[in-house]
């Protein structure tokens, strides 16, 4: 199995280190850049098959990073972030990052992510047909399957679940779902979304008060597990 590459990008030297040497126990090739500016430079150069870059960096900050990568290429990007910093969280994520983790964090919880980064194709869309793990994709018939159960959805909810489905294991913001499903001048109807989730998850969810497949990420977005 090929060996997968992973560039870490943080000014605090502790974390670079530690995520370095943890990364490198479970046989991923990892190397680091203490600011955004050269984790650009290396990102270039050393072409990672997964990024994790801080956001609040001085001069290049992961917002920018998130940017300049996005402007050629589709690899899963990862972003730290502290406590309280939903704003700038939203901003990563509609600038292309992937998921995110809050600091402090947990190393098993760090690994979780990365495996379900790589996992994901990035950017896959759907051409006749399109799997990803419980959910199925029919595009020719317009029709959604879940466990192989065909699911009855209404045009708008078809659209919103296929989007979420295609890319799946992915945090999409409110202002990324709403723009993609209903329009540029709707990216601040967030009630649009409550109602369609909502209405989702009584069809998809073996519980709707205790989602499994679309995960709510607080003041964010949502998050589809394509494997609860």
């Amino acid at each position: 199995m090929t060996t997968k590459r992973i560039i870490v990008i943080d000014d605090e030297f502790q974390i670079t280190r530690v995520l370095k040497r943890s990364l490198g126990a479970h046989r991923y090739d990892v190397r680091t850049a203490s600011d955004g500016g050269a984790g650009i430079d290396l990102f270039h150069d050393f072409d990672p098959d997964l990024v994790i870059t801080d956001l609040s960096m001085p001069e290049v900050g992961g917002i920018e990073v998130c940017r300049e990568i996005r402007k050629t290429s589709s690899v899963p990007i990862i972003v730290l972030s502290v406590r309280g910093e939903e704003k700038i969280k939203v901003e990563a994520l509609d600038a292309g990052a992937d998921d995110y983790i809050t600091k402090p964090f947990g190393m098993d919880e760090l690994l979780a992510r990365v495996r379900v980064a790589l996992r994901r194709s990035p950017e896959t869309k759907p051409s006749k047909s399109f799997e990803a793990g419980d959910f199925r994709i029919d595009l020719e018939a317009h029709q959604i399957y879940v466990q192989e159960s065909a699911i009855h959805l209404t045009p708008k909810e078809f659209e919103l679940l296929a989007h979420m489905i295609t890319n799946h294991d992915r945090v999409l913001t409110h202002h990324a779902l709403l723009g993609k499903v209903w329009g540029g001048e709707y990216t601040e109807q967030t009630e649009y979304l409550r109602v369609f989730v909502g209405n989702l998850r009584k069809k998809i969810e073996p519980d709707p008060s205790k989602p499994r497949y679309i995960l709510t990420e607080p003041w964010v977005g949502y998050r589809l597990a394509s494997l609860p």
